[in-house]
C-alpha cells in the first residue's frame, strides 16, 4: 500500500489539472528506476492508462499505479509534498530505504 498525505493531494489534483489530467479518473504513477547516487531513484508521472501488470492503489482520493517490480521497493511508503526552505516537491517516506541521498530523491536498500 503506498499513502498519499493531504498536502501531497492538493498538490498532484493541481498539478493533473494544469497538466490536462482528472484526478477523479487518471492515475498517479509510482516507479523506482536504476540511478541516482544512493542506488535507485524515484520516479512520478501522470498517466490515463492501468497496464496489466499494475498495482492499483486508492488513497486519500488519489489513484495510484505501480508496477509489480516496483512495488517492492515502495510498500508502506508515504508520498508526501514540502514547501519549506530545505526545497519544494514531493517527498517519498520509505520504510524499506535503509540509506537515502541527501536530496531525498534516491536510495538504497
Amino acid at each position: 500500500m503506498i499513502k498519499v498525505s493531504d498536502t501531497a493531494r492538493k498538490k498532484i489534483i493541481d498539478l493533473m489539472k494544469d497538466d490536462g489530467f482528472d484526478a477523479a479518473i487518471d492515475y498517479v504513477r509510482v516507479g523506482v528506476k536504476s540511478g541516482g547516487c544512493s542506488g535507485l531513484s524515484y520516479d512520478l508521472k501522470f498517466d490515463k492508462t492501468k497496464n496489466d501488470d499494475d498495482k492499483i492503489f486508492i488513497d486519500n482520493d488519489i489513484t495510484i499505479a505501480v508496477e509489480k517490480k516496483s512495488f517492492l521497493y515502495l510498500a508502506g511508503t508515504i508520498l508526501e509534498f514540502s514547501g519549506g526552505i530545505n526545497g519544494k516537491g514531493f517527498v517519498f517516506n520509505n520504510p524499506n530505504a535503509n540509506r537515502t541521498c541527501g536530496c531525498g530523491e534516491s536510495f538504497s536498500l
